[in-house]
């Protein structure tokens, strides 16, 4: 396809600019270390290729919410030693991400160096995306790349702001992220179909009613599936269950028919009487559901016929675990799917997208996210893409 963006392909010559790179570096971190590096790593690919290439890599992140003032635990140079040994190359950190000071210490910076600014949360004018932030932030670089999705839901001096102001390119996580995401629901294969869990409709409305418009197979799972059994009659027992949205799911229900969109609901369900780990559990029809009992996971007979859903699918779009992933055994529904979806993407039949932070420790727990075609580690922006939403700071990237 055409890139409705540039990359770093179209930068030319970079040896010896300035290039202002967005990364997400807002890693979680514990006793003054890093406990997950994953958004350090998304970020190796571009910033490893610009200092190759001779550029002056100035990175540009958040860390935290500091609210518009410096607090020095959220400091950037907290990260910056941790995200130097994942690099492996020094890094420097500069004190300020505007200002004369800063400029002073990027002018000490030679041709390959890379270096960290200081949080761009810690002006008030970040998250306002004030104008007058962004031209002060573009005076210390040449060109810039946006290079973080994750951010990408948020209109930002750091993340769309400066798009306006300095030649704007897609870095290679962005660049990456989006080519996935316009195969898995842009310009997909057909049939495409989505499985959408988590535990209420509400916090997925949005997502469903975009979604029967696009896909051929609609697979709920989670609490939000129980509140779409309600809608067709079934007695969900004790179950969560978001019984004052029955009309919505209703309507979903109606919007798919008319889109010939096929809504995929459980048949058979796992219970229990307490929600634990490893309590009693019963197999059922969800027509058999007692008073006392919650739905906690799909069935086996259910995940079979999802199985042989996918099979005939040349597109999958997945966001949300099946069941209760997090507490045995109500992880099983969730981990066969993804297991089948991954052997799928391995034989070549299927293109696999899933994203949203629920959804990446569900497909790792499966030992299958390294099979799909692209996991996304953004939950926000993934989510707001999914809804159909403009994302600013990728619109900002193809103005």
């Amino acid at each position: 396809m055409t890139k409705p963006f540039k990359t770093l392909d179209d930068m030319g010559d970079v040896s010896g600019k300035r290039v202002l790179v967005r990364e997400d570096l807002n890693v979680p971190m514990a006793d003054g270390a890093v406990t997950d590096d994953t958004r350090f790593r998304a970020t190796l690919p571009t910033v490893t290729e610009l200092a190759d290439r001779g550029a002056i890599v100035l990175i540009l992140a958040h860390f935290g919410r500091p609210k518009g003032k410096r607090d020095p635990e959220m400091s950037l140079a907290l990260v910056t030693k941790p995200y130097s040994q994942v690099l492996g190359r020094p890094v420097r950190f500069i004190e300020d991400c505007v200002g004369e000071g800063a400029a002073e210490a990027i002018a000490t910076l030679k041709d390959g160096d890379i270096a960290v600014l200081e949080n761009t949360r810690f002006h008030a004018g970040e998250e306002k995306n004030d104008p007058e932030l962004a031209a002060e932030m573009a005076k210390l670089g040449d060109l810039y790349v946006n290079d973080a999705f994750s951010a990408a839901h948020r209109a930002h001096a750091s993340t769309e702001g400066l798009a306006h102001v300095l030649p704007a390119f897609a870095g290679r996580a962005m660049e990456a992220e989006l080519t996935a995401l316009d195969k898995a629901l842009g310009n997909p294969e057909h049939p495409v179909a989505a499985v959408v869990g988590g535990a209420k409709v509400s916090t997925k409305l949005d997502v469903l009613k975009h979604l029967v418009a696009k896909v051929d197979h609609l697979i709920i799972g989670g609490g939000m599936a129980n509140t779409f059994l309600a809608a067709r009659g079934v007695d969900v027992g004790k179950s969560l269950c978001e019984h004052d949205l029955t009309g919505t799911a209703e309507e979903i229900f109606e919007a798919a028919e008319r889109a010939n969109c096929t809504i995929h609901l459980p048949y058979d369900v796992v219970v229990a009487k307490e929600f634990r780990a490893n309590p009693p559990v019963r197999t059922v029809n969800v027509h058999e559901v007692a008073a006392d009992e919650m739905i906690l996971d799909v069935g086996p007979a259910a995940v079979e016929a999802l199985a042989d859903v996918l099979k005939n699918c040349r597109t999958l779009v997945w966001n949300g675990p099946l069941g209760a992933f997090e507490t045995p055994p109500f992880d099983t529904a969730t981990v066969a799917l993804a297991r089948t979806a991954a052997a799928l993407t391995r034989d070549g039949s299927l293109v696999s997208v899933a994203g949203g932070g629920d959804t990446v420790a569900a497909l790792n727990q499966a030992g299958a996210g390294d099979d799909f075609t692209f996991v996304s580690t953004a939950g926000g922006a993934f989510l707001e893409w999914m809804e159909g939403k403009e994302l600013p700071g990728v619109a900002a990237l193809t103005a």
